[in-house]
């Protein structure tokens, strides 16, 4: 299937909240294509005896229009649409979405543990989607973050996707890439503290020797974009989480799991852990190629 020049979005009644469709209004100026927002409506609730189908498609049309009044006014010189669909919210938005370049969704907890939690459709989609999928923390505007696109690498060497997405969204935004590999010793380890010291030393210089040849290879490719490598020792997922806040950065590209597109393993421990606590928003760029 030909990919379309459309970003799409995906919007519930939050959408005002969620900066999911800010986000994407940004990444269409920078790519100059147009927006797909999409509100799914489950048909169960329509047929819940709570509800009245005409009540729930009427506040999901003014929904739509409204989410399309302000795309319009956003930037009238592209295409955008918003369309009203009846289904199952991921896999309608996973479908849609592998007809075009992204997806964005937004990420709202809910109660006092928001940093906490993913909506259900968001972390679905997250490991489903066959294009690379952002989500975007509630409350995010333009401006909020203005360091470096982050780019979390691991030793599976499946990370060439998520570094070329990480390196063209720092294109977009003139902003430099820091690339970074949190390792820790296996706990076999630590009984010896004096063995451990002499290891982790020389674990670190191994990954960061590794990694800046990685950095050197797409700096050869890309000789205008800064590259930087950030090798530290910790737990994957706050090791990630430290780097992009105190950089500051705009946006932390994490790769998912070679397998096959249907099975629900493809987001993998960390870019959960990842999805679920950043304070920026976050790409899942899972490799094109599945296993067999």
């Amino acid at each position: 299937m030909d990919k379309q020049p459309v970003i799409h979005v995906g919007v519930d009644g939050s959408w005002r909240d969620t900066g999911a469709l800010e986000w994407a209004l940004q990444e269409s100026r920078f790519r100059r294509v147009p927006l797909r927002a999409v509100h799914v409506i489950e048909e169960k609730l329509r047929h819940s005896p709570y509800w009245q189908p005409t009540v729930v498609d009427d506040a999901s049309m003014d929904l739509v229009q409204e989410v399309q009044q302000k795309m319009t006014s956003r930037d009238g010189s592209l295409d955008h649409t918003a369309d009203l669909v009846v289904g199952p919210p991921a896999a309608t938005l996973t479908e849609l979405a592998a007809q075009g370049e992204l997806l964005v969704v937004g990420r709202r907890g809910m109660g006092k543990f928001k940093r906490l939690l993913i909506g259900s459709t968001s972390e679905a989609v997250t490991n489903l989607a066959a294009v690379p999928v952002v989500v975007v923390p509630e409350g995010w505007r333009p401006g909020d973050h203005v360091g470096p696109v982050v780019v979390a690498l691991d030793d599976s060497g499946e990370s060439e996707d998520a570094i070329e997405f990480a390196l063209t969204m720092a294109i977009e935004r003139q902003a430099p890439v820091r690339m970074v590999h949190v390792w820790d010793l296996p706990a076999i380890y630590s009984w010896d503290a004096m063995n451990v010291a002499g290891i982790s030393d020389e674990w670190n210089q191994t990954a960061q020797r590794h990694f800046e040849a990685v950095a050197d290879q797409w700096r050869h490719k890309y000789p205008d974009l800064r590259i930087e490598v950030d090798v530290r020792r910790g737990h994957a997922v706050d090791g990630i989480i430290a780097t992009s806040q105190s950089a500051d950065a705009q946006l932390v590209v994490v790769g998912g799991h070679r397998r096959h597109r249907l099975s629900p393993a493809r987001l993998g421990s960390v870019a959960r852990g990842v999805v679920q606590h950043a304070t920026c928003p976050v790409a899942v760029v899972h490799q094109r190629k599945d296993d067999s």
